[in-house]
């Protein structure tokens, strides 16, 4: 899919989107500028926090002998207006400081923070140079602060509703193992096999000093539960759910911080929702979402 057709599919999934900021028109030479190269300055809700060393030569390789083929996305900067804040070009600017070009293309925007902030979240999404840890947070974000919901990025961002739940999902981890995704130890495999442990931590260790595949991390969780619970090894029949109700249950636990347990009944429609609390302080702030959603 070229990035004209999917960054219309964008705009019209999640506000204006990048069709309408950075499109044919905007990228023309009447609209072009050049600005100093010390002018700009990383933004604020650039999602992305590490930079691959290596990713970053290979580009600045790649300007050295071509120079910029993009425009660098901007807006002027609302605490300095003579500097520009980056939007969308960040790996770009970095490598163009890399090869001492003075200046660089950039196409300026007037854009509140809000929108700033989703079109920083969404181009770095769409471009898949995030770790698992910062995607999972942009998507925290655009579900939180922007109120999209876990089709709408499914569709508009091209990836499906499973991957964006279980995506989500990682952020539930102890924050150590955060950590461990976030710099390349664990993969995202890894992570989603170490949820449904009991003792992550220590299976997250034992991954990163043994050495093990995402196949054997499974067969790992799967052994360590068994041996906590010996009556497991008789056979049972595999317990069915909706992955639909699944996936209702995560995001309804991702939006109260509590966890929420969908129950569908087998003789009648309908079925029974319960959340889980441990202080009246937590059920006071499950009211007032609710009463501010009336």
């Amino acid at each position: 899919m070229s990035d004209e057709p999917r960054h219309r599919a964008l705009g019209r999934g999640l506000g204006r989107g990048l069709s309408s900021l950075l499109g044919d028109e905007d990228a023309s030479p009447k609209n072009l500028r050049s600005v100093a190269t010390e002018l700009l300055h990383p933004g604020r809700f650039q999602p992305r926090r590490n930079f691959d060393e290596a990713n970053l030569q290979s580009l600045a390789d790649s300007i050295r002998a071509q120079g910029i083929l993009q425009p660098i996305l901007v807006r002027r900067s609302p605490e300095n207006p003579s500097t520009y804040e980056i939007l969308a070009g960040e790996r770009r600017w970095r490598a163009a400081q890399a090869v001492q070009l003075h200046e660089v293309p950039v196409v300026v925007r007037e854009l509140g923070d809000r929108e700033a902030s989703e079109i920083a979240l969404v181009e770095n999404i769409q471009r898949q140079d995030l770790n698992p840890i910062e995607e999972a947070q942009g998507y925290k974000r655009l579900v939180e602060e922007f109120g999209h919901t876990q089709e709408a990025l499914a569709e508009a961002l091209g990836k499906s509703r499973s991957h964006i739940a279980n995506t989500l999902r990682l952020l539930n981890l102890p924050d150590e193992i955060q950590t461990m995704i976030a710099d390349g130890r664990l993969t995202a495999g890894h992570a989603r096999a170490l949820i449904t442990a009991r003792d992550p931590m220590e299976i997250a260790n034992e991954i990163v000093s043994m050495g093990l595949s995402v196949r054997q991390t499974e067969g790992y969780v799967r052994d360590q539960t068994k041996s906590r619970h010996p009556k497991a090894d008789a056979p049972k029949a595999a317990v069915w759910r909706d992955p639909n109700v699944v996936a209702l249950e995560q995001e309804l636990s991702l939006l109260l911080g509590l966890k929420v347990g969908i129950e569908t009944s087998k003789t009648e429609p309908g079925g029974t929702l319960s959340i889980r609390y441990h202080t009246l302080d937590q059920l006071d702030a499950v009211l007032a979402k609710l009463r501010a959603g009336r």
